[in-house]
């Protein structure tokens, strides 16, 4: 209680003197001129602030005066020693309250603030001019320690305003479910906001040197991580646990410690984490397992339903006249979520791993449920494969584009299960086309092939094409994906049978070789009226080979044979003396020179590009059938890659010839 006199009696009886104001006539003069309103009163408030600021530097200076002349006195007066000393205590108690107010952003008050920081400062130099005098000479109230009894304040002032905040209930938090989150965000928000007002405002009552910026955001860093550890510890619901790590690893590191005005001015590698390595590890595995349930729950639960859907006999929905099954969306949906919630909570991207290996798992369910499904005996099988192939798609093409999350190894797993699923699908069409391919191209070389009375290819494109009627409903990607597929294979069927055919003499070499030139064409316009065109390469094949057989001059053939192996990287020297063998006219010295020739033509193309592209392989497919790349026509029109070069994907390595291996000793 302040008395009338300007003194303070405390519940002991004792009076302790405030310093006067400077001219408080002044202040209640201008009082006097206004109306007794809420204005009069916020009046007479600035300019008693404006007082105090006035007087707490000037009073702390004018009490250091005092100090020194009363102790150069032998011995210094008691009675002017206890009246400095409860000056002293005024003074400290008036540079407290205008602490305490820090966060009132009045200018008045700000004015007071910075002006009991300058009495601090000289209160701090005056504690050091004592230091190293003998102790019966130094007041007994030195060292002051102002600075010590500040930054306590502070501390205390950080504590109370994070436990007002995180009791405010009357502070709306929509949109957060607990009341655990809502503390967490409402502490948060305090924590951000009184630094955003300590930049803006606070710090300018500050010297520089006293760092009162990063000072707060110590201070706070340490109340806001006590309480959040406090938290972490009582057990948390999932949900919950989510949300902390949330503040933790995203939200207070990125949105509050480097938010746009703070970013730069804090030295957060100085802060540390919120909470200790080994808590913050349990609960980011609390997370990861409880993610990794229910991510397996869903994947379980969405192939559950699409099995049902197959089994119920109804045919897939319609999308644009073309069959369309919603499992890959809702797969992409799952995952997408729960890797954008993953990135947000965990530290560690790549714990993300733990997640993305369910998917992995579910493309081998999804695999092994289509195959079981084939194996019935289902009038919708047809339709359901036509939907299974879009998603194969869409899940391919939502596995290629995910830089982060899959590992090298899982993305491989993934593809390649995709790409037997995709044979799978793609075996339920062209199973009964093989069977028609390989009893239709058994007439070639035939004389009546020979001769033309039997139209071998023209009756066999026809039969495609009434089995391409029934592909209208299939997707444009997939169906153009199946037409090179099928282009494939009746040019390696016809490939094959050429190979195994006898001819006895030179007028069957050129007229196999005009009749192998018109059926390329027939096939290659086939294919492109049908919307396939991206592989034309294939007639290259039978127009080269049918040269082969055209020409008669055996440097011609070598000169041929050298250009074929150069495009065509997997035709093997069992290949060269196999269509070598088909010829007459030749003799062992010609096969011996031209399968060096070519050998050492092919020798130097391998050492020109230093290495072979990863897709002349020897596998029985094409490699954009069986590797994790996917075939370029699902994503552009133009020609894939390899094609611009002189080299041609491979083919001759699924024409097997060992029925000849024995040419190989020629």
């Amino acid at each position: 209680m302040v008395s009338a006199g300007g003194s303070m009696e405390n519940p002991e009886g004792a009076r302790r003197r405030f310093p006067k104001l400077k001219n408080p006539a002044k202040v209640w003069k201008n009082c006097k001129q206004q109306n007794h309103t809420n204005n009069t009163e916020r009046v007479l408030e600035q300019e008693v602030l404006e007082q105090e600021e006035e007087q707490l530097e000037e009073v702390s200076r004018r009490l250091i005066l005092r100090e020194e002349q009363l102790f150069s006195q032998d011995p210094p007066s008691e009675e002017e020693e206890d009246q400095l000393q409860i000056d002293l205590e005024a003074l400290s108690l008036q540079m407290w309250i205008a602490v305490q107010n820090i966060f009132s952003t009045s200018s008045g008050n700000l004015k007071v603030l910075r002006s009991a920081v300058a009495s601090i400062r000289q209160q701090e130099d005056q504690d050091r001019r004592w230091t190293g005098c003998p102790v019966d000479r130094v007041p007994v109230w030195r060292p002051q320690k102002c600075l010590r009894t500040h930054n306590t304040l502070l501390h205390h002032m950080v504590e109370s305003r994070l436990k007002e905040a995180a009791e405010d209930h009357c502070r709306e938090m929509p949109g957060l479910s607990s009341p655990l989150k809502r503390q967490v965000c409402r502490m948060g928000r305090c924590v951000k906001e009184d630094l955003l007002t300590v930049l803006r405002t606070v710090q300018d009552c500050y010297l520089p040197q006293m760092d009162i910026l990063n000072c707060f955001a110590g201070l706070f860093h340490r109340s806001f991580s006590a309480r959040l550890a406090e938290l972490a510890g009582s057990g948390l619901e999932p949900d919950d646990c989510s949300y902390l790590l949330f503040w933790i690893n995203r939200c207070y590191p990125q949105d509050v410690l480097n938010h746009e005005d703070l970013q730069g001015r804090i030295k957060t590698a100085c802060l540390g984490s919120l909470l200790p390595q080994n808590q913050l590890d349990c609960l980011e595995d609390q997370y990861l397992t409880h993610k990794e349930d229910k991510v397996k729950l869903w994947l379980n639960a969405a192939l559950k339903k699409e099995e049902e859907s197959w089994l119920s006999g109804q045919n897939p929905e319609l999308i644009d006249q073309f069959c369309f099954s919603p499992l890959a969306i809702d797969v992409i949906q799952v995952m997408n979520g729960s890797l954008t919630d993953f990135s947000c909570v965990i530290r560690d991207q790549s714990e993300a791993q733990r997640i993305t290996a369910h998917l992995d798992s579910f493309l081998r369910s999804y695999l092994s449920s289509v195959q079981q499904f084939m194996k019935g005996h289902h009038g919708n099988t047809a339709s359901v494969i036509k939907a299974q192939l879009v998603c194969e798609q869409q899940l391919r093409d939502y596995i290629t584009s995910q830089t982060g999350s899959l590992s090298e190894r899982q993305r491989r797993h993934c593809l390649d299960t995709l790409s037997a699923l995709k044979d799978c699908g793609y075996r339920c069409f062209t199973c009964p086309i093989h069977t028609e391919l390989k009893v239709c191209l058994r007439q070639l070389w035939t004389p009546v092939w020979l001769d033309g009375s039997l139209p071998v290819v023209d009756s066999l494109l026809d039969f495609l094409n009434h089995q391409l009627m029934l592909l209208n409903d299939l997707h444009p990607d997939c169906r153009q994906s199946l037409l090179s597929l099928l282009h494939q294979d009746l040019v390696l069927q016809y490939v094959k049978r050429m190979m195994k055919s006898r001819m006895k003499s030179r007028e069957q070499q050129v007229g196999g070789a005009q009749r192998m030139n018109d059926d390329a064409q027939k096939i290659t316009d086939f294919f492109r009226e049908v919307g396939c065109s991206d592989s034309r390469w294939l007639g290259e094949v039978l127009c080269s080979l049918a040269e082969v057989l055209r020409l008669q001059d055996p440097a011609s053939v070598q000169l041929e044979l050298v250009s074929l192996a150069r495009r065509f990287p997997d035709l093997s020297d069992a290949h060269v003396s196999a269509l070598l063998s088909l010829r007459t006219g030749l003799s062992a010295a010609d096969v011996r020179s031209i399968r060096r020739s070519v050998e050492e033509n092919r020798l130097l193309a391998a050492a020109a590009t230093n290495e072979r592209p990863p897709f002349f392989s020897t596998n029985e497919r094409p490699p954009f059938f069986s590797t994790n790349e996917r075939p370029p026509f699902f994503s552009t029109n133009e020609r894939p890659p390899f094609f611009s070069t002189n080299e041609r994907p491979p083919f001759f390595s699924r024409v097997k010839v060992q029925w000849i291996q024995q040419l190989k000793a020629l």
